[in-house]
């Protein structure tokens, strides 16, 4: 390629946009006759301006300051079309301005980041992650303009250290929702997704080095509540005089019978429901949450719910069951729970780990079956379900050792038969 070019660099006043005697300082760069022009975002009296040294004459402290600026404009300009250079990059005068403003790939900023990933994974992330990554976004710019005092920063700029500073300020700082601060798991979600976004920003080749390098994040294993054979029974015979709390209840003992997740049980609708190969009724749907799909046999007690709210399908163009808001759901479980004197923080996702473990695991159905059932891409992800099964575990060895001695009586038993022939 040929290295021989022109370049220069140029002052001039934008007469065209006088506001009285003052005119805006522009700074023109030239690349093979090719021009880009920069607002340098300052002004000065037209009488004062000369053009040939392209500087002010005025002698004020103001005069002088601007013309030490337009000598660090010039040796920036010089600098971004050394680097360029160096780097083996296209150089054009947009390319130079691009740099000198801080709009090309090696000066994008963390929310250019933000913005591009958010964009760019609408329609690839599902609705709700994406909304959770609007959240992280909402925490980033507080922390930005109360800790940092501005309302961005550089990626090459983040260190180890902001990642620890941001981390403070969400176990410090009050939530978006409320005055209390987040939970240590809450925490560590927003972290997560920021990681998510340096990893997407060094795929881009907008960040040499990974802030995240040797952070590690630190979540609090909690226990996973579902009800024993025992509480699923009082939750079945219950009479619940409240409408709302009963329509709660049944939709609970829904999932608890299907497995199904909120978000999938209120997207069922009649073209869900078909008749299986064995010739009964069949859940025949795609979890929301991978993609992946389900086919689960309807069990007696998860068809009658179904058949009660047969009249409400009927007036909601054919969506099957009353769902309300997670958040009330989870409310309205946990005062069912109190008045069944049931002492177990419950929550909808409770009913898919009583599916998984009461339902399913505890009666020997097969875990491959189980995992099958639930949607899961990785046996490992219902093994979680199957370690909380001690009784399980208990039974299937006792079964083993009978097997065993079952074994041993056999080749005794073989033993004297030949002895004895």
């Amino acid at each position: 390629m040929d290295s021989s070019r022109t370049f220069s660099i140029h002052f001039w006043l934008k007469t065209a946009k006088n506001k009285g005697d003052f005119a805006p300082i522009y700074a023109r760069v030239t690349v093979d006759g090719k021009r880009a022009e920069i607002s340098l975002k300052r002004q000065t009296k037209v009488t004062y301006w000369d053009t040939k040294s392209k500087k002010t004459t005025s002698r004020t402290p103001e005069g002088k300051e601007l013309n030490a600026y337009l000598d660090q404009v010039k040796s920036k300009l010089l600098l971004c079309y050394k680097q360029l250079t160096s780097d083996f990059e296209l150089v054009t005068a947009n390319s130079i301005k691009a740099r000198f403003v801080g709009q090309d790939e090696k000066h994008k900023t963390l929310m250019d980041l933000v913005v591009y990933h958010n964009e760019n994974m609408s329609g690839i992330l599902k609705q709700g992650t994406l909304k959770n990554y609007y959240t992280t976004e909402n925490y980033l710019r507080r922390f930005l303009v109360k800790k940092k005092k501005t309302t961005d920063i550089y990626l090459k700029h983040l260190k180890y250290s902001f990642i620890i500073d941001f981390e403070q300020y969400l176990r410090k700082g009050p939530s978006l929702q409320n005055a209390n601060p987040l939970n240590n798991n809450g925490i560590m979600k927003h972290l997560e997704r920021l990681r998510k976004l340096m990893n997407f920003a060094m795929d881009l080749e907008w960040l040499d080095k990974n802030p995240f390098g040797r952070y590690k994040l630190k979540f609090n294993r909690h226990k996973k509540e579902f009800l024993s054979k025992e509480e699923l029974k009082v939750f079945e015979e219950a009479i619940i005089h409240d409408k709302g709390h009963q329509k709660v209840l049944d939709i609970f003992l829904f999932s608890c019978y299907t497995g199904l997740s909120f978000t999938d049980v209120k997207n069922l609708t009649e073209d869900n429901i078909s008749r299986g190969i064995d010739g009964d009724y069949w859940i025949f749907t795609q979890r929301e949450k991978n993609e992946q799909p389900v086919k689960i046999p309807l069990l007696d007690i998860a068809w009658n719910i179904l058949k009660k709210y047969a009249p409400y399908s009927e007036k909601n163009n054919g969506q099957l069951l009353p769902v309300f808001s997670n958040q009330k759901i989870n409310v309205y479980l946990k005062e069912i729970a109190s008045s069944l004197k049931i002492n177990k923080n419950l929550t909808f996702h409770s009913a898919r780990h009583t599916f998984a473990t009461t339902v399913m695991l505890s009666n020997g159905v097969p875990i491959e079956t189980v995992s099958k059932l639930l949607g899961h891409t990785k046996i490992s992800t219902t093994q979680i379900y199957a370690r909380v099964l001690e009784e399980k575990i208990s039974v299937d060895i006792k079964n083993l050792k009978n097997k065993f001695q079952e074994l041993n009586k056999m080749n005794k038993e073989n033993v004297r038969s030949i002895s004895n022939s």
